[in-house]
Order: structure tokens, then sequence, then C-alpha cells
């Protein structure tokens, strides 16, 4: 039989790997202020109409924008934490799902064990197994 078990994608920090991470960060925070700026376009746009409530549209765009502006802050904080970070450091970088064969007499312990995929540069370097 086989189940599915969590297992940890960690890296270590390289300057290459910082360099990605920080130009994946600015990116995606570009895409947020451009997609603020789109909602302040359509929000207008839709002020401009007839017979629509400019309260209810003003208060549903600006909830958008705030919650882009919150994803922002906290881009900005993660590029902060990246800078601090020392080369050879490890991070969680995500966590994926993968199958176990499970039989009888296996040890249930062992099966359970947290398992992390380590990678430097895209490239697994080592995988661990530990309780």
């Amino acid at each position: 039989m086989k189940i599915i078990k969590k297992v940890l994608i960690k890296q270590i920090i390289t300057e290459k790997s910082k360099d990605k991470l920080k130009a994946k960060f600015m990116e995606t925070k570009m895409r947020l202020e451009q997609e603020c700026q789109q909602l302040l376009f359509e929000q207008r746009k839709l002020q401009n109409k007839p017979g629509v409530s400019k309260q209810d549209i003003s208060a549903r765009f600006q909830q958008e924008i705030k919650n882009r502006k919150e994803k922002v802050k906290l881009i900005d904080f993660k590029m902060d934490q990246l800078d601090m970070l020392a080369i050879g450091s490890e991070i969680v970088e995500k966590e994926v799902e993968a199958l176990v064969e499970v039989s009888v007499g296996s040890h249930w312990n062992e099966i359970m064990e947290q398992t992390a995929i380590v990678i430097k540069d895209d490239v697994v370097v080592r995988i661990d197994n530990s309780r």
C-alpha cells in the first residue's frame, strides 16, 4: 500500500540563489503594483457609469488594493530578511507530497520521519530523514 507523506524542500543560500530569489520577489512586487494601478483605473471607469453606487465601488476596490499592498509589504519584509541571510544558510522553500510504500512489517516511525530534500543551485545535495 502507498501513502502520501509531506516532504520539505530546503534550499542552501548561495549568491546565485539569493539573486534568483530577489529577482522573483521584485517581479511579484512589480506585478502587484501594476494590479493596484489597474484597479484604480477600473474604479475610476466604473464610478463614471450612471446607476452605480460610488461608495460600494470605492469600498470594494479599496479592499482589493489594500490586499495587494499588504502582499507588497510582505515581499519587502522577505527581501530584507533575504539580505540578512548568510551564504550557506538553509531555508525552507516549499513542501511537496511524496508517495511512500507501506507494507506489513514496515517500521511506522521510520516511515513517518520528517524528510527534507536539500537543494543547492537547483541541484539536490542531500536527503535528510529526522524524527
